[in-house]
């Protein structure tokens, strides 16, 4: 009998080292390849990079699954670090249009950063804390990141302002729920690969950024001559 707790023991403690072994080294990538993202954002803006449009889209999709594809080799690094620099320097043409195109833009783009840090920092901080269990908000971010993102392709068409502000105010729903998801998956050892881990935790925090930011520019109004 003893045998058997000491071995159920030892089994819970190898799955503590682990979930806490993958918890370190997500956020460690995490760090180095947000760094990134912001070098390349500020090389987008300084070479005055051009929107790119619907080209992101193959483009973002592509990396990813590529990311996925190596995700347990050293190559999953190169990988990933090749997505967040993209989509770091995707971000120095909206950057560009934030800060020249509007009177307050500086302000807005700092106040979204701000704000970013402080929903992941507290979003995140709460489910590596409590260790709640919010897997059963799968399906549902699921289908509202589907419609969402449906709703940003028919913004592009139709252009169609008030369709604007409806999908970043529910981009921002969704990321913070992603985040809430995506960290329970970690605690709960439903996501053992840190290079996904950390993917996943990447793509929600830049999608809050640029849709608090695209609220921003759509409620602010205030163009710069």
């Amino acid at each position: 009998m003893r045998q058997g707790t000491n071995t159920v023991t030892r089994s819970q403690s190898n799955i503590l080292i682990q979930t806490n072994s993958v918890i370190r080294n997500t956020y460690t990538l995490l760090a180095l390849t947000l760094l990134f993202s912001a070098f390349t954002a500020w090389f987008g803006m300084i070479s005055h990079a051009p929107m790119l449009g619907l080209l992101v889209i193959p483009i973002y999709f592509g990396l990813l699954f590529l990311t996925q594809a190596l995700r347990n080799s050293v190559w999953g690094i190169v990988s990933i670090f090749a997505f967040t620099g993209f989509m770091g320097y995707t971000l120095g043409p909206i950057l560009n249009f934030a800060i020249q195109g509007f009177s307050n833009g500086p302000q807005m783009v700092m106040a979204s950063l701000g704000l970013t840090g402080a929903i992941f920092l507290s979003l995140s901080g709460y489910a590596l804390t409590t260790r709640k269990d919010f897997s059963y908000l799968g399906g549902f971010l699921f289908v509202a990141a589907t419609v969402a993102f449906l709703g940003s392709l028919a913004g592009m068409f139709f252009q169609i302002p008030m369709l604007y502000l409806m999908v970043s105010a529910a981009f921002v729903l969704v990321s913070s729920g992603m985040i809430l998801f995506q960290t329970s998956q970690i605690i709960s050892g439903g996501e053992r690969n840190y290079i996904m881990a950390t993917i996943s935790l990447y793509v929600s925090i830049y999608n809050l950024f640029i849709s608090l930011l695209q609220l921003f520019m759509m409620l602010s109004g205030r163009r710069s001559d």
